[in-house]
């Protein structure tokens, strides 16, 4: 998912912010192009992120652009869905984890080949957020513990228009925590990087 207008980064397309010389969305296109359970990647772009469509274009011309109406997250993600003409396990990834590598989506993978729910979604410990320094938007509380979303879940796309039963999977994994969404987020994950979160 790469449509979004990223007011808080105040700089642009998220997408095409370039952490240590490569734009942000490289990152997480290079772990699902080396995970082993992904088969193919389509990138959602909307009227409001057309330097990504442009940068998809050039450097990944093999990789299936689906253009958008520019509603809501849920709303073009559904319709990228329906657009792409996806049947089964769709994962759903957001374009500002740049921590996230290939073991860490072949791992979400096995675990929803494991539960029994049509959809899965992935969190971390609020604690785990508090322990490497950075303040998340969003935070659950289910089975009495607090969690936050990571912006990585698996859907069953010929269900795509229903709320789906998921399970939570929560990983403590910092990797999985490192979302960009401010300047402040970019700074800490260059930080992180430049300690080794490989």
């Amino acid at each position: 998912m790469a449509g979004g207008l990223a007011q808080r980064m105040g700089c642009g397309e998220k997408s095409c912010i370039e952490l240590n010389g490569r734009p942000l969305i490289s990152y997480i296109i290079n772990a699902l192009d080396g995970a082993k359970g992904i088969d193919n990647i389509h990138v959602s772009v909307t009227q409001a992120t057309p330097e990504t469509k442009k940068l998809i274009e050039a450097d990944y011309p093999e990789i299936h652009l689906i253009e958008a109406a520019e509603g809501s997250y849920v709303g073009d993600m559904i319709y990228s869905i329906k657009k792409a003409e996806l049947i089964g396990p769709v994962m759903v990834v957001m374009c500002d984890l740049p921590l996230v590598r290939s073991d860490i989506i072949d791992e979400v993978l096995e675990k929803y080949e494991t539960c029994d729910e049509p959809a899965l979604s992935v969190y971390v410990p609020i604690a785990l957020c508090k322990k490497i320094g950075i303040r998340p938007d969003t935070v659950f509380h289910k089975n009495t513990k607090l969690i936050v979303p990571t912006g990585i879940n698996i859907l069953d796309a010929s269900d795509i228009n229903n709320e789906q039963p998921d399970y939570n999977y929560i990983v403590d994994d910092p990797r999985l925590a490192m979302n960009v969404n401010t300047p402040e987020d970019l700074a800490k994950c260059r930080q992180m990087l430049s300690e080794g979160f490989e």
